[in-house]
């Protein structure tokens, strides 16, 4: 798996030795690149799995010891806590596709299972020094502004974006006890994310060399990250940010589905048919998120990810 090189990890002199991460949702998209970052930055990692579904966690994987958990069972998450005694903890675990089916399942993970993880390290006898909640940048739904910072009004237009914005503010009854932050990443992609995103579904489609492809609204623009940029920023916050903060994790660019299928067939060599499918087209979908990152680069420095033509490639390459 590749990786961006972080002098400032080597500056640092290794800011995780002898401390533990916690990383929930491990086997997700975003999970092994901060599991990664964080090791390479002298972190012993933990990360939970969910138990079953056709296949039980190892006991390392990714460079985590692996603990088979699910974060709606209240026991087994207090368990898992007193087990692990987290310095730090990232929790993505959650469901993070908009489109997901079970919507009763949105919440019940997205809220419910946050307030096990926020519960159970609340009672634990070692006090973590950070707690990272991954919210989203969908909270703010359609904003009239050209570009979001996190003084914007929360306006979320789907079910995800409610779940994310109600795990807010459940994570605030947590604030006086935890040391808690809230980072509300836009779109980001790389090598491994699910094909039912957007950016990874037009890439596989370029590598097998289709000669068309079908996708929803076309007038969407989205600001996309590197994947290893956000897992960067996420592991700079745990050591940098102060408790009780929110930050957007954004490239403070959007680029429009046009650009993404020009840069696709760049990389490529070829043009591809598109055709839009109604199917694909949610009524209620965000037309335009373009995030400010001036809040995240005051605390971490600036935030330097790579031209997202370049991530495309490295996409396009495959693992």
């Amino acid at each position: 798996m590749s990786t961006i090189p972080d002098p400032q990890i080597d500056a640092a002199g290794r800011e995780g030795e002898g401390r533990r991460a916690l990383v929930t949702g491990l086997r997700g998209f975003t999970g092994r690149y901060v599991a990664q970052e964080l090791a390479a930055a002298g972190y012993r990692v933990f990360g939970t799995a969910m138990p079953g579904g056709g296949r039980e966690a190892d006991p390392r994987e990714l460079g985590a010891d692996v603990l088979a958990v699910d974060l709606c069972d209240r026991a087994a998450v207090a368990a898992m806590v007193e087990q692990v005694q987290p310095d730090v903890v990232v929790h993505l675990a959650g469901i993070a596709f908009v489109g997901h089916s079970d919507v009763e399942q949105i919440y019940r993970v997205n809220v419910a299972g946050t307030r096990n993880l926020l519960e159970a390290l609340a009672g634990a006898r070692h006090r973590a020094s950070s707690v990272l909640l991954a919210s989203s940048a969908n909270i703010y739904g359609n904003a009239r502004v050209s570009v979001i910072d996190e003084d914007v009004a929360p306006a979320p237009a789907n079910d995800y974006a409610v779940s994310k914005l109600a795990m807010e503010y459940m994570a605030r009854l947590w604030m006086d006890k935890l040391p808690i932050i809230i980072v509300r990443p836009f779109n980001y992609t790389g090598q491994g994310q699910s094909e039912n995103f957007l950016l990874p579904k037009i890439m596989s489609h370029f590598r097998r060399h289709e000669r068309r492809i079908e996708l929803g609204n076309l007038a969407i623009a989205r600001d996309f990250s590197d994947v290893r940029t956000v897992a960067r920023s996420y592991r700079r916050l745990l050591a940098e940010a102060p408790a009780g903060q929110a930050f957007n994790v954004c490239s403070g660019r959007s680029h429009s589905l046009a650009e993404v299928i020009d840069m696709a067939s760049e990389i490529a060599g070829y043009r591809i048919e598109v055709e839009v499918n109604p199917a694909f087209v949610r009524a209620n979908d965000v037309l335009t998120l373009t995030g400010s990152n001036a809040k995240l680069a005051g605390v971490i420095g600036p935030v330097e990810s790579p031209p997202l033509f370049d991530t495309l490639r490295w996409m396009y390459q495959g693992r």
